[in-house]
């Protein structure tokens, strides 16, 4: 008997010792998964188009914006960033890489780079920006709610304001000149809305299209006798050859309104716009909350761009011998 009683009392100081280790365990146990998430170093892919000044500034942004919220190469996140370079192939193979990597977020930049990994994975959370139209592209169901596994910023331009410009920088200017790519979907939705308008306040438009940068000088130059101004919507071939554009607008003394900033940095004559490096900012705290589990892109609606403001080139305007309004002119971003 006794021994009985002493056996069952050392049996339950043991099993009150084994349930306050458990307890203690368990409490460990969160604050060291804890730390583990804090310190866990996440993959990010970034996926960019083609290389011209708009698209390089979303991609500064976008960085920028995960660093704002502590998200930092180096301390815990390593970027494999890849530059597709315009070309469908290696956009295949990146999306590819990052798969087969398994990678924790894409940042797809510009509308053919987030189809296109878009297409290659269901699973990993893919963050776009410098994107016109989710929607359009079949990138998500709706902006408020995209339902699939993108979301992003939009690059959607004030096409209304844009065209109001070109009517008060060109009051006389009866026919209005668009070059832009036929298999970008971003462009199409840009120059139908801007047709629409255009047309609606008296205006002809014309319109030439190109599938390649090699397009530019001929597509110009079938315009330029028609029109008395261009407009150029935030075409990621045109904007990464403006130059080319000009050469042939500037010879034939016709300005080109643009889509955005980096345009009339590139040579165009102005534009109300997209500043994309804070369009960059945005896409990149909207990873960090992927990121930190405080949000998923299904029900991520998409953002559109903040702060849009005047751009104008005034060497273009002296070139071109165009009188800017005092008015405009007030509190715009000179080049």
């Amino acid at each position: 008997m006794f021994m009985g009683k002493k056996l069952k009392k050392i049996a339950m100081g043991l099993t009150a010792v084994l349930a306050a280790g458990i307890i203690a365990g368990c409490g460990g146990g969160s604050s060291s998964d804890k730390q583990s998430a804090e310190k866990k170093q996440h993959k990010i892919g970034i996926v960019q188009l083609v290389e011209h000044n708009a698209l390089d500034a979303a991609n500064k942004g976008f960085v920028d914006g995960l660093k704002k919220r502590g998200f930092e190469e180096g301390k815990n996140i390593t970027i494999d960033r890849q530059n597709a370079q315009a070309d469908q192939s290696n956009l295949q193979n990146i999306g590819q890489r990052f798969v087969n990597n398994k990678v924790d977020l894409i940042c797809a930049i510009a509308t053919p780079a987030a189809q296109t990994v878009a297409n290659m994975t269901k699973d990993i959370p893919i963050v776009g920006t410098a994107i016109t139209d989710y929607v359009g592209a079949k990138l998500a169901a709706s902006n408020e709610a995209p339902k699939g596994n993108v979301t992003g910023t939009s690059d959607m331009n004030p096409i209304k304001e844009q065209v109001d410009l070109l009517m008060k920088i060109y009051p006389n200017a009866k026919t209005v000149g668009v070059v832009y790519c036929s298999s970008e979907v971003n462009s199409e939705v840009q120059v139908k809305a801007m047709k629409e308008y255009a047309e609606s306040k008296g205006l002809k438009v014309e319109t030439a299209t190109i599938s390649t940068v090699n397009d530019i000088q001929q597509a110009a130059q079938s315009l330029v006798g028609k029109v008395d101004v261009f407009y150029e919507p935030t075409d990621n071939i045109i904007a990464s050859a403006m130059p080319t554009l000009v050469a042939i607008t500037d010879a034939a003394k016709k300005g080109v309104i643009c889509g955005e900033p980096n345009m009339v940095k590139a040579g165009g004559l102005i534009t109300y716009g997209i500043d994309y490096y804070k369009l960059g900012l945005q896409t990149g705290e909207m990873a960090a909350d992927v990121l930190e589990g405080k949000g998923k892109p299904a029900t991520m609606p998409i953002q559109l761009a903040k702060d849009l403001k005047v751009f104008v080139n005034k060497a273009d305007a002296e070139r071109l011998g165009v009188k800017i309004p005092e008015d405009v002119l007030k509190g715009a971003e000179t080049f």
